[in-house]
Parts: structure tokens; sequence; C-alpha cells
């Protein structure tokens, strides 16, 4: 845990019990600081998280990914020595030695945001629905294409202080995403996209309503565009 000393693991968490007390103690191997954000969760994720070494914030009600990672970002960099950053989910499709990769271009590359990717390099595990949704999303995008981006909704990011400083998420849903696309290009945040590969177990599939949010990312991209510049 002593590589990584001034880097923080935000963990947004909605009802994850199945899965997340595993998830937070692999990452507690290699990181020493990790906070979940539990927002609103009528399961049993609190008692899992509290079994693991992370710290734990709690949401009273459900507010959405969005509000969750800025409560978790809030908190962590008030934190003495935190230089880096990472937003990671809960449901275990993210993998721990993806974060240390992209943790590493951030200290020795020119960069202030790594973004993960499904799509520099073999996407075929990715389920059809999923490959046409963010594959549309970023031809409808003119931030993402400008940027020269290829994955609109990953969880996984890395970034450093001079972004964590500045970053102010606002929308508190899914959207959270493409606000997080539209900060970069205001603020010229310099951005890098690093391959990972994602983990679609029965459990991640069957959780949500992959189909509906869908939908949910195409409307928002298309209002979104209102104010792209």
């Amino acid at each position: 845990m002593t590589d990584w000393p001034d880097a923080w693991l935000i963990i947004p968490v909605f009802n994850e019990g199945q899965v997340v007390g595993e998830v937070v103690s692999d990452a507690c191997r290699t990181f020493a600081n990790v906070v979940c954000v539990d927002d609103g969760s009528r399961d049993n994720s609190v008692a899992e998280i509290r079994r693991t070494d992370a710290h734990l914030i709690r949401h009273p009600v459900n507010l959405g990914p969005g509000a969750a990672i800025q409560t978790g970002l809030e908190y962590a960099r008030t934190q003495p020595g935190a230089r880096y950053f990472v937003t990671f989910d809960a449901d275990g499709q993210h993998q721990v030695h993806d974060v240390e990769t992209m943790l590493e271009r951030l200290r020795s590359e020119d960069v202030d945001i790594v973004l993960g990717t499904r799509f520099r390099g073999d996407a075929s595990h990715i389920p059809w629905i999923k490959r046409f949704v963010l594959k549309t999303v970023v031809s409808m995008s003119p931030n993402l294409r400008r940027l020269g981006l290829t994955d609109a909704h990953n969880g996984l990011r890395a970034f450093n202080r001079t972004v964590a400083d500045r970053m102010n998420i606002t929308l508190n849903g899914m959207s959270h995403a493409s606000e997080i696309i539209s900060m970069i290009a205001q603020h010229r945040w310099r951005v890098a996209e690093e391959p990972v590969m994602i983990r679609y177990t029965d459990y991640s599939m069957h959780k949500g309503q992959p189909l509906i949010n869908g939908v949910n990312i195409m409307f928002d991209t298309m209002l979104r565009n209102r104010t792209d510049v």
C-alpha cells in the first residue's frame, strides 16, 4: 500500500451488498485510501463496507452516482497529501491493476486526467447493446469527437489535483459522465485514454436496466449538444 499513499479511490455505492465487500476489500489491498459513498442503499451495503478498511460516507437518500462521486471527491481532496483521485465502480466491473496503470501515466506523462476506454483494443467482450449505445453517444457528441475520445460513459477515471480542485459535478444521475467530458473541454485539461478490461458478470448485467439507461444516455447527449462549444 505504500506505493500509492497520495491516491484516493472514490467508490459510489447503491444497493451493491452482494459484491461491494469483496470489491472494496480487493481495492484496499493495494490502496490505503479508499472512500465509499453509500448513496441511500436499502440493502446490506453499509454493513459490508464497514467490514473493510475503507472510509464511509452516507447519503440519507438516494441522489445518484454523480452526487455520490462529488461527495467522495470533496472528502478526498481535504485529506492531507492527496494528489491523485480515481472514480471506481462498486459492482466488480473495474480492475485494480488498470487503476495502477492509469496512475502511473499521471505520474510520468503530461496529462491531467486518464479515462478508461473499452474501445482501444478487443471490444468483443462488450455486450452488443452497450457497444451500439456507447458508439452512438460518441458519434453524437462534438466534445468527445473533438477530444478524440472513444468511450463516453466509462466510470473508471484517474485525475490529478488540478482536475480535482476544479471538478464540480452538478448533475446527480448518469448524466454526470457527459458533464465531466464538458469540463475537460471547458478547462482544457490534458486528457488521455487507457484501454481497460470491464468484467461483465451476470450480477452486473442483471442489476440495472441497461436498455433504459442507454436511451437516457443518448437523450442526455442530444440535449447537451446544444451547449457544447
